[in-house]
């Protein structure tokens, strides 16, 4: 079939980019819809036939990922979230009022085509909540007049100006904050290598390279007391120390940069504003573990930035960064940006490597590990953005000065985004161990309105809830364990005294609900039942022998499914069920201390 000269040019440069071609498929997809508008069964042959795969498997990976159409959508095409953060500020109304403005419902298209309308899960806005993506154009803190303005500005033909940054990267810092890894946040063209190198950019890889040997760098990093920021905390050190250094096949090192747990949004403004620290933290893992080729898996929502990305790689290889002979070093590094097409399973690292091999995104069995068999069934190291851009600070400073800004065990500092029902919404670089009351009222300003403090979910919508009276503690993974929760990626969720805990079950479930892969029968069934049962109980059709019956099937979920987004389902239930008790049998009345249930479910 014809197609453009970009394209093709992109399809060529994507087929030579990978050991295994049918790597290339997914973004290859994701940059053909672009151009397309979906993905016909002509574009599916082309594919097939450029990748060496029989149309099948083309056609059963594209009806894995959500963002990938087979029916052409608007020519804007309207996201709006209504995840956690965006709903507890307002994204149902905005949702309400984007069908009536638009005249149409969800997944639907205006008659002229020039509007189509989805609600969808988190996008990776949540201090900006809420937040609307018009085709790949971020708009954030709206309202339903700012939503107008932008429709009648496209309606003239007009091109909105979105967000640069996410709301809340960019503020005054805090006496509080301990800025590390932000350091270069608000700087003007801090994307830039130029700027970059003016403020202590490759230096870390400098000193790495000719100054260190793989065994001292691990060393350094197992030092530094660095946990993975991704959400498990698995310490970094320890994880690399784990790939056989004897080995005849190739070693990857991978950037889980497909940020999609709802609530977390830092890693996207790190790359906004600093491609360059994470692509030097790549480089010197890669000399950690002797690996010659990495890979950043960026989520499909992030297009914008994985075009400033790509441009960072192609300075880095210009400046002599990347490719031969780095530095003079005789170390040989090439770094490959692949896009993800929506699918938040796809941010569990064996699930990641299946799909970063052109393939649904299913969890694999483990063991073995990826150090041992992971992509393309060659030992990996799979970190996320925020761990692999501290390496470098690590690297400079030393191990033990980093681990010093934390608390022991747990080193260095960590980023909060921070949403929901706070006066200060936004990303805030803070040490390791801060007290979570504090930094709740000091640093994020407190809570909105002048209402009072309710729950706090503490790193993202897979974390179990922590009550009011529970958040006078320390932050870090250990302290928030044992209270019960965890630290997670990073995503704090405030929630004041006006909300129905029943109706944030419910949200939190429709998301793993909708999320879960179905490739294990208690995820699957268990995600789907218990979504139905929250909903039906925050109608006002609950009985009372369903309140333990949500808990226990939850808890009939823990430790039985492939990979832990049956866990991460789980948890938050468990504890929205034990800790709130009392809304539910509020319920069990027909009714809801803070909204008309009726209406509510209603509207969904």
């Amino acid at each position: 079939m014809q197609l453009s000269q970009k394209l093709a040019a992109r399809f060529d440069k994507l087929q030579n980019s990978y050991p295994v071609k049918r790597s290339a498929l997914i973004p290859m997809m994701m940059y053909a819809q672009d151009e397309f508008g979906y993905i016909n069964d002509e574009l599916i042959a082309e594919i097939a036939q450029r990748l060496d795969l029989r149309t099948v498997q083309v056609e059963e990976t594209l009806e894995y990922y959500s963002m990938l159409r087979r029916k052409p959508a608007g020519k804007h095409h309207v996201q709006v979230c209504t995840n956690v953060a965006c709903m507890l500020r307002g994204g149902y109304e905005l949702l309400d009022h984007a069908k009536k403005r638009l005249e149409i419902g969800n997944k639907q298209t205006t008659k002229d085509g020039a509007f189509s309308l989805e609600e969808v899960e988190c996008m990776g806005a949540c201090t900006g909540a809420p937040a609307v993506q018009i085709n790949y154009d971020f708009y954030e803190n709206l309202t339903p007049l700012k939503f107008d303005r932008i429709i009648e500005e496209i309606d003239k033909g007009k091109h909105p100006q979105p967000v640069g940054v996410i709301s809340g990267a960019l503020h005054e810092r805090n006496k509080l904050e301990t800025p590390l890894i932000s350091k270069r946040w608000g700087i003007q063209d801090s994307h830039k290598i130029d700027v970059f190198l003016q403020h202590g950019g490759y230096q870390a890889l400098d000193k790495a390279l000719k100054q260190m040997s793989p065994e001292t760098i691990i060393d350094e990093v197992k030092k530094s007391n660095l946990r993975g920021r991704g959400g498990a905390g698995f310490p970094t050190g320890m994880k690399w120390s784990f790939v056989p250094k004897d080995t005849p096949k190739p070693k990857y090192v991978i950037c889980n940069a497909d940020e999609s747990e709802p609530g977390t949004c830092k890693d996207r403004p790190l790359m906004e504003m600093d491609p360059h620290q994470l692509i030097e933290g790549m480089i010197i893992a890669g000399r950690a573990i002797n690996a010659h080729n990495g890979f950043i898996y960026i989520r499909g929502e992030y297009r914008y930035v994985l075009d400033i990305v790509e441009v960072a790689i192609e300075e880095a290889y210009s400046r002599g960064y990347l490719g031969k002979n780095i530095l003079g070093s005789g170390f040989d590094f090439d770094l490959v940006i692949h896009t993800g097409a929506g699918a938040y399973e796809c941010g569990e690292e064996s699930a990641l490597m299946e799909s970063l091999e052109g393939k649904r995104g299913y969890p694999r069995i483990k063991p073995p590990f990826p150090a041992i068999v992971g992509l393309y069934g060659c030992p990996t190291i799979i970190n996320n953005v925020e761990t692999l851009s501290a390496v470098p600070s690590i690297i400079l400073e030393g191990g033990e000065a980093y681990a010093n800004r934390g608390t022991p065990k747990n080193g260095g500092t960590r980023l909060l985004c921070v949403s929901g029902h706070i006066n200060k919404p936004g990303i805030y670089e803070i040490p390791l161990g801060m007290n979570m009351k504090k930094f709740i009222d000091d640093v994020a300003g407190g809570i909105s309105g002048g209402r009072k403090l309710k729950s706090v979910i503490p790193g993202g919508s897979s974390c179990p809830v922590l009550t009011a009276a529970e958040v006078d503690i320390a932050m870090d993974y250990d302290t928030v364990a044992k209270a019960g929760s965890m630290l997670g990626s990073g995503g704090m969720v405030v929630i004041d005294d006006e909300t129905c805990m029943v109706d944030m079950a419910r949200r939190i479930m429709q998301f793993y609900a909708h999320e879960s892969c179905g490739w294990c029968i208690p995820c699957r069934e268990g995600t789907t039942w218990l979504r139905k049962m929250l909903e039906r109980f925050h109608a006002g059709l609950g009985r009372t022998e369903d309140i333990d019956m949500v808990g226990d099937l939850a808890k009939n979920m823990l430790g039985r499914t492939f990979c832990p987004l049956g866990d991460a389902a789980a948890m938050p239930t468990i504890s929205i069920v034990t800790k709130f008790r009392n809304e539910f049998e509020d319920h069990l009345h027909g009714r809801c201390a803070y909204k008309s249930a009726e209406a509510l479910v209603g509207s969904r």
